[in-house]
């Protein structure tokens, strides 16, 4: 594609495309009044931030910094909360402080969060009490309540969704920038994680990092002394499922007359909705933000080729973020073959690992759930394939939340199939709960630094 091409693109091209996975809205007027009033309201997100998160991307292609992704499988309208967004940001703060010890390089933050309201699902309707109705989409297009009428798609909800993404963006950006990111404060959390018996063998990598701090503060680099020690940089991300909430909140950037998706700094596509001649991909062609292309197993390197060339034409690093998602197990069989396809085309991109999506199963007690060490085995073999083929695991791609869940089993406080029942409350897919998180990090940490010494070793 040539930038002639990608300069005649505009932000409704994609309704001349194949939808999958979008409602079929019955109220045509209703629908257009909330796409009305959606491109009245002010962009979420602005292109300098956008711009800024692409070039850490970039420098995470290169292994220069690590990408932490995490939060909710689907935003709740119901769970909405300041709480529950402290949380979530609390847990990815600790465990990117870990990450960035193992690394050794910064680590880019980027939330599922202040966007991810819209679920694509394996089939249209559902069967509930003998009742065929329209599957759960995510708050943003229907309710989860089991009758006709609330399943029934309701643009309306665009707005509500709206409205809980920029408070939430609000409260994100006063903890990322008002204290709460404070580096002592956040390792002082994590302290109190590995004080636990069955934490013990994490104990050690969370004392070298008090002693890093300690050494900084005798050479006076404190909070008080040194701004960025007190903030961070946090960045939120969606899957761009519902186009039409998409293109009413697209903008032309003042700066640089390209187009920005004012929904989120990064979005992603799905591995339902990858088509590449299909409307997803039409709309992320045109958007200046960081795309992501979630490729699972029945990827192929031609249609790579394509998404790559068309996402990202220019060949930007920063631009496209690959997220492996293939399952335990599976990797071996899937990865190489597309690390070799990005390396033939000569493709600058960022590899990150989804370890969530491939591992849902059917527990004992019925729950869909996550098992930990499939989910770690992934992460694992994700490394390990990077290393063989020497290039860059660049990141990680967790559904997780700060909240004490029991939805997936599993890590080192033992979830186990009974425990599901006490505190299941994902609207779609399990999430790892808070101390499956920071257990997780600690465990990519020691990842991390066995990549690092192996590439010392082969220089």
């Amino acid at each position: 594609m040539t930038r002639a091409t990608a300069a005649a693109w505009t932000k409704s091209d994609w309704r001349a495309k194949p939808r999958v996975q979008m409602p079929a809205y019955l109220d045509q007027a209703a629908l257009n009044a909330a796409e009305t009033q959606l491109a009245k309201y002010p962009p979420l997100v602005f292109a300098g931030e956008a711009r800024r998160l692409k070039k850490a991307l970039a420098a995470a292609s290169r292994g220069e910094a690590f990408l932490l992704q995490g939060g909710d499988c689907a935003e709740s309208f119901a769970e909405f909360s300041a709480d529950n967004i402290r949380d979530t940001f609390k847990v990815m703060l600790q465990m990117a402080m870990v990450l960035t010890y193992g690394a050794k390089v910064p680590v880019v933050k980027v939330g599922r969060m202040a966007g991810q309201f819209a679920k694509p699902r394996s089939a249209p309707t559902e069967v509930i009490g003998g009742v065929e109705m329209d599957s759960y989409k995510g708050d943003i297009i229907n309710d989860i309540a089991p009758t006709i009428e609330a399943r029934r798609p309701d643009p309306a909800r665009m707005l509500q969704a709206y409205t809980q993404a920029a408070a939430s963006l609000n409260l994100l950006r006063a903890f990322s920038t008002g204290g709460f990111a404070d580096i002592h404060r956040v390792h002082s959390w994590t302290l109190g994680f590995t004080d636990h018996d069955d934490a013990e063998k994490y104990r050690d990598l969370a004392n070298r990092i008090q002693d890093s701090l300690d050494f900084m503060t005798a050479a006076g680099l404190t909070s008080e002394t040194n701004h960025q020690l007190a903030t961070v940089d946090f960045y939120t991300s969606h899957e761009a499922l519902l186009l039409e909430y998409e293109e009413a909140l697209c903008r032309v950037d003042s700066t640089s007359g390209k187009w920005l998706a004012g929904s989120g700094h990064m979005i992603w596509i799905g591995d339902r909705t990858r088509q590449p001649d299909g409307a997803h991909v039409e709309f992320c062609r045109g958007v200046l933000n960081p795309i992501g292309l979630k490729c699972g197993p029945t990827t192929t390197e031609e249609d790579l080729k394509v998404l790559m060339a068309k996402l990202n034409p220019e060949n930007e690093p920063g631009r496209l973020t690959l997220i492996a998602r293939f399952g335990a197990g599976k990797v071996g069989d899937n990865l190489p073959r597309l690390i070799r396809t990005v390396q033939s085309e000569g493709a600058n991109v960022l590899w990150s690992c989804d370890p969530m999506h491939g591992n849902v199963i059917k527990s004992s007690t019925g729950y869909k759930t996550r098992p930990f060490e499939s989910i770690l085995r992934e992460v694992q073999e994700f490394f390990a394939i990077h290393r063989s083929e020497g290039t860059v695991p660049g990141g990680v791609h967790f559904e997780m939340t700060g909240k004490d869940v029991t939805e997936c089993t599993g890590g080192m406080r033992a979830v186990t199939d009974e425990d599901l029942s006490s505190r299941y409350h994902t609207a779609c897919d399990p999430r790892l709960n808070a101390s499956q998180s920071l257990e997780l990090a600690f465990l990519v940490a020691e990842e991390l630094q066995s990549s690092r010494e192996a590439l010392r070793a082969a220089v």
